[in-house]
């Protein structure tokens, strides 16, 4: 597979296969590609938190209105964001972007090794961020929570080149 056909066969699964255990492998390999990714200064300002235990991912859907689904997912992935680690940038917070690059390389990823992903966004509604703090025990920023595990549904595509969306100077 090419990663032209990743980027254009990849969908947000909200639907998964039950008792799906995703070998420790195969999740650094997702993390791998994760931390591969471009970040401003090269600060990599991430941390990634692994939920499998099915417990945690039914207490993440009660605190997050869009993650009712990560219980049934085999894992889910939080990547945070370490802001302070951003000081050599000069002030600027490029975090939230260099970590959304680190996710779209994990989905990416994620589908090549045949699992389905959903990226639910946590930063910036404070009440999200505060309450998977709280779960999961951590003082950096949940940038987004992101659901792994074998698909059982295939979506249509949603996304597509849109012409009037682009100039050439």
């Amino acid at each position: 597979m090419t990663v032209s056909e990743a980027i254009r066969r990849r969908r947000s699964i909200r639907r998964y296969q039950a008792g799906i255990v995703i070998p420790r492998e195969e999740i650094c390999q997702m993390l791998e590609a994760a931390m591969m990714a471009p970040s401003a200064c090269n600060t990599r300002p991430w941390e990634f938190i692994v939920v499998e235990d099915k417990a945690r991912r039914e207490e993440l859907a009660k605190v997050h209105p869009y993650c009712s689904f990560a219980p049934a997912a085999s894992l889910v992935i939080v990547v945070c964001g370490l802001p302070e680690r951003q000081e050599a940038t000069g002030g600027w917070e490029f975090w939230p972007q260099d970590c959304g690059a680190a996710i779209e390389n994990l989905l990416l990823e994620a589908y090549a090794l045949g699992y389905g992903t959903c990226w639910c966004g946590v930063y910036p509604n404070p009440e999200r961020v505060r309450a998977l703090q709280e779960l999961l025990g951590i003082t950096s920023t949940p940038l987004a929570a992101v659901a792994v595990g074998a698909p059982a549904e295939s979506p249509a595509a949603r996304g597509f080149f849109d012409e009037r969306k682009v100039r050439f100077l």
